[in-house]
Parts: structure tokens; sequence; C-alpha cells
């Protein structure tokens, strides 16, 4: 697998963190560099983390796993986003105690972006490929993505206020969907 091969797989695996890192700077007021690092954080973690047990796991897992994926990230994408669109209706901004960036959340969120790298390393394993540079690759990538996403989101949800929360759940309501759709009719 060549540098540019990793570099591909990586930026296709981040695309769902990015969504997910936008949706969050939609909601996330006012946003500081915590919230950045833990959101980046994590989610390049994740990405690093999920190849490497999925490649260490090996084709039974994936065989089991790879059943209902995309039913978990249906699952979790879908409560987080449909969350978010019942608090923009409350009328609460403002005095809303949850960060998504914490706890629960932040877990759900890493899980639900990075089970496709579970595949992803699996199939490295299949193909023999050493999975250490890659999974480091896929990590900094979701990563970087991430930062960009939420400070994307920061900016575009000063612009648009409470209707940006909404676009949010929206969004992760859809990329849940997008997946279900594309594992069970794809």
């Amino acid at each position: 697998m060549s540098l540019l091969d990793m570099l591909l797989v990586a930026l296709g695996l981040a695309m769902d963190a990015f969504a997910v890192a936008i949706a969050t700077g939609l909601v996330v007021v006012p946003l500081t560099g915590r919230h950045v690092f833990r959101l980046s954080f994590h989610f390049g973690l994740f990405q690093f983390l999920m190849p490497v047990i999925g490649w260490a796991a090996g084709a039974t897992l994936a065989s089991r796993v790879g059943r209902f994926d995309h039913w978990i990230a249906f699952v979790l994408l879908g409560f987080i986003g449909g969350k978010m669109l019942w608090e923009s209706f409350r009328g609460e901004h403002e005095e809303r105690q949850g960060d998504p960036t914490r706890g629960l959340s932040l877990v759900m969120f890493s899980i639900a972006t990075s089970l496709d790298a579970l595949a992803v390393g699996v199939s490295l394993g299949c193909a023999r490929v050493s999975i250490w540079l890659p999974s480091v690759i896929i990590g900094l990538v979701a990563g970087a993505m991430t930062m960009v996403g939420i400070r994307f989101g920061a900016r575009l949800g000063k612009a648009v206020g409470r209707w940006a929360e909404r676009g949010g759940g929206l969004v992760l309501i859809g990329i849940g969907a997008k997946m279900l759709v594309s594992h069970v009719w794809g």
C-alpha cells in the first residue's frame, strides 16, 4: 500500500469525523481550545485504534460486526442528532449544560465515526499489510480534519445561530441514515 493510498483511505475515513465536527462546532458556544482539543484528540485516537483492533481481531470479528456496524452508527448519530434538534426547539440554548465534547456524547461520537476504520483494519490484516503506519496516518488525518471541521462549524454557527444547531442535528441524523442505507441497500 503506497503512501498516497494510505492518505486517500485516511481522508475517506475522516469525512464522517469532519461532518460530525462541523455539527459539533455549530452547538458549542463559545468554542474554546479545550473543546477543539478534546474532540480532535478523541476522534484521532479512535480512528487510530479501530484499525489496530480490526487488524488484531481478524476476519471473524469483522464478519460479525460488519453485519450491524451501520445500525450502531445510525443509532448513535441519530440519537445525538435528535437530541440536538430537540434542544434547539426548547429555547434554552444559552442555559444548556450539555457539552458534546465531553462524557458519553464524546464516546458515542468517537465510536460512531470510527466503525468503518475497524473494517479497514481487518482488510489490511487480510492483505498482510503492517497496520502501524496506516493507523498513525488515519489517526492524524482524522484529528486534523476534526480540528478544521469544529472551527468551521463554530464560525458558521455564529453567522446563522439556532438554525445552525437544527442543521447540525439534521446533518448527524443524515450521516447515520446514509451509513445505514449504504450498508443495507449498497
